[in-house]
């Protein structure tokens, strides 16, 4: 599968002239592809990919990843 990119604090305005929201929220648009594939037991890779941080975790932890899964509906 591609990679997928976050959607990030879409919900609620998060900073006002005096300060900014110390919540911030990121949503990831999976495929019913994916899900089903993550609800097989695929294995699941995250990572940030930025100029001054880039990090890759290749095998998300069985445990990690089936509190995940569990996440979706």
């Amino acid at each position: 599968f591609e990679p997928v990119h976050p959607v990030a604090n879409e919900d609620l305005e998060r900073e006002t002239g005096e300060k900014t929201s110390s919540v911030h929220f990121l949503r990831f648009e999976l495929s019913p592809e994916m899900i089903t594939a993550l609800k097989g037991g695929a294995a699941l890779a995250m990572g940030v990919d930025h100029p001054e941080y880039r990090h890759e975790v290749r095998n998300v932890p069985e445990n990690v990843r089936r509190s995940l899964v569990s996440d979706l509906a």
